[in-house]
């Protein structure tokens, strides 16, 4: 549905290519395997069922959707708020805003538009999983963590809170396991790709030296 469409961060770099000038590179400094994350475009099919949609709506969602695609953010800032005084309903676009939001640094507002969207739909898994990056950043690892899981225990199959529970896990809450099974998740439901598959790799081998470690010292 054109309506669940967003232009979503936290994608792994190897999964959007073609958009390198369109990017966001924010490198996450600190373990050799961990992934960078990469604002890109994504078309989701995410979200709750839909009503029928008229069809004013979703020309100007398109057109909002257009232009944060292209880049444009202020354009895409004033038609997306346009658009939910006019249809408010949809969870979709108030996603939209808060990645807006974070982009320019205002996470109050980003946090605001979240709220928004859970309001209409409290298992919404872009908007849980959009919250969950936005707790990470603040520092609040075991607050983001729970919203990433209420995104897959929500919509099981959504990749990209795998793929943000196989970083936070990673790099802040140091449980490499859990990491692993995240990122193994993520690499099912988005299909194969070669980065994933080395850290998947990498992170294996640490935790079989973890457990040699752990036996040699009993």
């Amino acid at each position: 549905m054109w309506l669940r469409r967003f232009i979503e961060p936290g994608r792994p770099a190897g999964t959007v290519r073609g958009w390198a000038q369109a990017c966001l590179l924010l490198l996450l400094a600190g373990c050799a395997s961990t992934p960078p994350q990469v604002e890109a475009p994504v078309a989701g099919e995410e979200g709750a069922v839909l009503r029928e949609v008229p069809p004013r709506a979703q020309t100007l969602y398109e057109q909002a959707i257009a232009a944060l695609a292209a880049g444009d953010t202020v354009d895409a800032q004033l038609r997306f708020e346009a658009f939910v005084l006019e249809f408010p309903d949809f969870p979709g676009a108030y996603v939209n805003l808060a990645i807006i939001h974070a982009k320019n640094g205002d996470d109050r507002a980003a946090e605001g538009s979240l709220t928004d969207a859970l309001i209409l739909d409290p298992d919404y898994a872009p908007a849980l999983n959009q919250l969950g990056m936005l707790l990470r950043r603040q520092g609040k690892f075991h607050d983001a963590e729970s919203a990433y899981l209420k995104a897959v225990t929500a919509e099981p199959d959504y990749a990209l809170a795998h793929y943000n529970l196989g970083v936070l896990n990673e790099l802040y809450l140091q449980r490499l396991d859990v990491a692993l099974q995240h990122f193994e998740i993520y690499q099912g439901l988005n299909g194969a790709d070669e980065e994933v598959e080395k850290w998947i790799t990498d992170l294996k081998r640490r935790l079989q030296d973890n457990q040699r470690t752990a036996n040699m010292t009993e």
